[in-house]
């Protein structure tokens, strides 16, 4: 592509992404002043049809960028945008107030960022974390009501509630309770052994119904740590967005996106971390996402174990502005996440 097809899709994207209306030679040559008249720049739109990287909405309209015209500004022509100084201070300033636990920190992360960008924002943690077992306690609420509140390492607790059977006392639970410490420090909600739990149902063995239920409910959280956790906010901003005006496409988008397995679809494989990927619309490979682009980067957990967070909005997104933010923002959270282990263990 010579330097004036350059141009002329550059003022395309530009202008687009402003206004969200179909771009014409009129519009291009009194805004952007390229130098040449408006006929010269239909002949350039023209090729630039021809060529697949704009494309006419409908007759008697302006062009728009097509997603190849998009990937070619992503790769080829975006300046990416600082992070001005306000933003980073918002960033790195709420961030620092949640430095008391990883989930806290994790979805505090996507709701700043939804905020930030005015799109969805959505944050997935690796699959085995959460990190290493440091405290069980069986706490009773309303006898026989009892919840299962797990500590670990990295700041994270995680509880359940459930039942225990009539005559079970406080200091029932407190001796339960010292029991599946002892034999659980250290391990990992997903390395949890058999032969663990065997010891343990020996040791307590006259309170098998408790630990049954007990053990009920770590399973869940197993799972839930197998799988990696999600967080997500902000998609009622894509209502804002003039392209999912129709109802019943956000509604059906809205619907999809609620399923945690579509969402950990679109979040796989997550970058490497200080890596940004951008996929737009039909390279998402999910055919109700087809007018939507995704903006990810990865982040450490630990240190080593990659986490992604990413922005999901228009094919018509603000790419040079997200990209940088997006950068920052994992940057910074993989710091605090790496503060926050640090004094944990």
């Amino acid at each position: 592509m010579d330097d004036r097809k350059q141009k002329v899709l550059l003022a395309i994207i530009q202008d687009y992404v402003a206004t969200a209306e179909p771009v014409g030679s009129r519009t291009i040559a009194r805004k952007y002043r390229l130098g040449v008249s408006p006929a010269t720049i239909r002949n350039e739109m023209a090729d630039l049809e021809e060529m697949g990287y704009i494309e006419q909405p409908h007759t008697s309209a302006g062009r728009i960028p097509s997603v190849s015209g998009y990937r070619y500004y992503v790769d080829e022509l975006m300046c990416r945008e600082a992070v001005g100084p306000d933003v980073e201070k918002v960033i790195r300033d709420g961030l620092a107030r949640q430095v008391r636990d990883v989930e806290e920190l994790v979805h505090y992360t996507a709701q700043l960022v939804a905020r930030l960008t005015s799109y969805a924002a959505v944050v997935m943690l690796p699959g085995l974390f959460g990190g290493l077992i440091r405290h069980i306690q069986l706490v009773p609420l309303a006898l026989p009501r009892v919840a299962i509140v797990v500590v670990m390492d990295s700041g994270t607790i995680r509880n359940d509630v459930f039942e225990v059977p009539k005559g079970i006392t406080e200091e029932d639970l407190a001796v339960i309770s010292a029991v599946l410490t002892a034999k659980l420090r250290g391990m990992t909600m997903a390395g949890i052994r058999r032969t663990v739990l065997n010891e343990v149902r020996v040791e307590l063995s006259r309170y098998r119904e408790v630990l049954n239920r007990a053990f009920e409910a770590m399973a869940n959280d197993r799972a839930d740590t197998e799988t990696g956790k999600i967080y997500l906010d902000g998609m009622f901003n894509i209502l804002n967005q003039p392209e999912f005006h129709n109802l019943e496409k956000v509604k059906t988008l809205l619907a999809l996106l609620e399923q945690e397995e579509v969402l950990r679809g679109l979040l796989v494989p997550a970058p490497p971390s200080g890596a940004v990927t951008v996929r737009i619309g039909s390279e998402m490979s999910c055919r109700f996402t087809v007018e939507c682009s995704m903006v990810a980067a990865g982040f450490l957990v630990r240190g080593e174990d990659a986490g992604t967070l990413a922005v999901l909005g228009p094919t018509r997104m603000d790419y040079a502005r997200v990209v940088a933010l997006i950068e920052y923002a994992a940057a910074n959270l993989s710091r605090y996440l790496g503060r926050l282990g640090a004094g944990n263990r």
